[in-house]
């Protein structure tokens, strides 16, 4: 079983190396339990302005460079090309700001082990005990209206919908490789997959607050962001199966 740990990151110097030794701890803590399982990672510098590139070349770090940034639709994409190039069973994407907690791993990847799901999303809501950070009030008030959106174009409730922890199995990684959203990539592939019969999994993890850098996730604030995530929601979910 192959696993891969896609991070995208987009000027992250303030915390690219601790997420990196921190994956790495976790591979030494746990060697045990990873015998029967390959865990990779690649990182994806979207283009970055600040020094990211320059660490993870400093630091031998395995990464693909992107010469111009593409947002975290296409930062992400090129992480799930990469998977499907290799030959990885599972891909998870994971933050390069410190806030996914790498030790929640198994929690997101074992519904895809047990094929009791093919995409898995780590949540911050379905049991807020289980995490230490709950984002702020804004913008929770702005997920709940987008998952109460999602819940009415496709009948399921997705509870931590921006979440960008979030595990795909071998048929998910190919689907993505040729159909990734740019503008905002988590609500709408919810979308796409449970109208596709793709089984989707919500399961507790933990998050952190980030260590530095800017969210990729525009403010909730901006009643023209909401505006256009509700309209991204509709056309993917009137899009036509497989498409």
């Amino acid at each position: 079983m192959k696993i891969l740990l896609i991070i995208p990151a987009y000027n992250e110097e303030a915390s690219i190396l601790d997420t990196i030794e921190a994956i790495k701890n976790f591979k030494l803590e746990n060697k045990q339990l990873l015998n029967s399982y390959t865990l990779d990672y690649i990182v994806i510098n979207d283009g970055s302005t600040d020094k990211t590139g320059q660490l993870l070349k400093n630091h031998d770090i395995t990464s693909v460079h992107l010469i111009q940034n593409l947002g975290i639709g296409g930062a992400v994409q090129t992480g799930y090309k990469y998977a499907f190039e290799y030959g990885y069973d599972i891909a998870v994407q994971f933050d390069g700001d410190g806030q996914h907690d790498i030790n929640s791993l198994f929690k997101i990847v074992q519904p895809i082990i047990d094929n009791k799901a093919d995409f898995c999303i780590g949540s911050r809501f379905i049991d807020v005990t289980s995490s230490g950070f709950q984002t702020t009030s804004m913008r929770r008030v702005g997920i709940k209206i987008i998952s109460m959106l999602i819940r009415l174009v496709t009948k399921e409730k997705i509870y931590d919908v921006t979440s960008g922890y979030r595990a795909a199995n071998k048929n998910i990684i190919r689907m993505f490789c040729s159909r990734y959203p740019v503008e905002y990539p988590e609500p709408e592939t919810i979308v796409h997959l449970i109208k596709n019969k793709v089984r989707v999994k919500e399961v507790p993890v933990n998050m952190k607050e980030r260590m530095g850098g800017k969210s990729s996730i525009h403010s909730f604030k901006s009643i023209k962001y909401m505006l256009e995530v509700g309209g991204a929601i509709l056309i993917a979910a009137f899009m036509k199966e497989g498409k």
